[in-house]
């Protein structure tokens, strides 16, 4: 069994460190000391709650992480996965990582950054070794749904498990005639080539959604420009390939359709459609733009399960009350979609006291 890395170092010291190897991943939105430090503070009621025992209403508490943490991670993106592990570290646990086959070098990098009281904290394998999911005081599981399935019924009885599974998100423009969004919205499509679960799949805009599809298949084209998008698959191909036919032969029929793409490649594509519904991309760049629902729950009830982030602009606190009722867990302005801050309830559950157990103190 791994003990806790707080008997060794301090959690103030653990944050330093975990925060500048983080620094060198943007794409986890620049993480401080202090922003960890927030976040124990928001999920268990003191920053040093791990470290000693700590006031707590007429008696004492001590925070006590998992010996170990098993993370399920899948490859859709870095960030998950090393947010999940910062996690682990924080609460001195010991990390198993099973990777994707495919690697995921963002967590080997930042293991290299750490100190190698902390890297040694951190065991990363392409295939899970049987003996890990034994050991493992905590599983975290990042995947499918078929994946979530079966490490659910693999897990035993006293074993905390936590899944994050297939999730959808999506913008809403309420009123935004400038277009001044698009570009935010350029930046929320094309971040990991769309595959993470806080990836758009379509914007509702209110005002004028074909002038704003326009608008953002220009800012696709910039973005493209400065950050071109990652090579792909023949089947992902095809996939973007088939999809823009389908809205070709709908022009070509007169339906209210239009569809705007790259030049001679499948690097970006926006397409307006004015049926409702929520489409699924097939990813990789792929936007829709729709007008605003007149229900907007019957747009989303088919997706309503699988909802994860809303961005909205503009990111008002009236705006975001309307939103809050779609069943998101999350919402940001238009443009954050992919930089959560640190403290965010990820699925709309909290990160830390899920894995952590409690010792109580009374002195009288």
């Amino acid at each position: 069994m791994h003990a806790p890395a707080q008997q060794h170092m301090k959690t103030r010291e653990v944050a330093a460190h975990l925060a500048e190897a983080a620094s060198l991943f943007p794409f986890l939105g620049g993480i401080t000391h202090h922003d960890l430090l927030a976040l124990l503070h928001a999920e268990l009621g003191n920053a040093e709650a791990l470290d000693d025992f700590q006031p707590y209403g007429a008696h004492y508490a001590k925070a006590v992480g998992p010996g170990t943490i098993l993370h399920i991670i899948s490859g859709n993106t870095p960030a998950a996965g090393l947010q999940s592990v910062i996690r682990g570290l924080l609460l001195g646990s010991h990390n198993f990582c099973k990777i994707p086959s495919s690697g995921l070098p963002e967590l080997i990098e930042f293991r290299l950054a750490l100190p190698p009281a902390l890297a040694a904290r951190v065991e990363i394998k392409r295939e899970l070794p049987a003996e890990w999911l034994k050991e493992a005081n905590a599983v975290i599981v990042f995947g499918s749904d078929s994946t979530i399935a079966e490490f659910r019924g693999r897990v035993r009885p006293g074993q905390i498990f936590i899944p994050h599974g297939h999730k959808l998100s999506f913008g809403i423009v309420f009123d935004d005639l400038p277009f001044a969004s698009a570009p935010g919205a350029a930046l929320d499509s094309s971040i990991f080539d769309q595959q993470g679960c806080l990836s758009p799949h379509v914007f509702f805009v209110a005002h004028d959604p074909v002038a704003y599809a326009a608008k953002l298949a220009a800012e696709m084209e910039r973005l493209h420009a400065r950050t071109p998008r990652g090579p792909l698959s023949l089947s992902e191909a095809n996939a973007i390939r088939n999809e823009r036919s389908e809205f070709a032969f709908r022009l070509a029929n007169d339906e209210p359709v239009a569809l705007f793409q790259s030049n001679d490649s499948t690097a970006w594509t926006v397409v307006f459609d004015a049926l409702p519904g929520f489409p699924r991309s097939p990813l990789n760049r792929f936007i829709y733009v729709k007008p605003f629902p007149e229900d907007f729950g019957e747009a989303l009830a088919e997706v309503h399960p699988y909802l994860s982030c809303a961005g909205i602009w503009p990111a008002t606190l009236e705006n975001a009350r309307f939103t809050a009722d779609l069943g998101v867990s999350r919402i940001c302005p238009i443009g954050r979609m992919q930089l959560p801050p640190v403290t965010w309830h990820q699925d709309g559950q909290q990160a830390l006291a899920p894995l952590v157990r409690w010792i109580d103190f009374e002195t009288a």
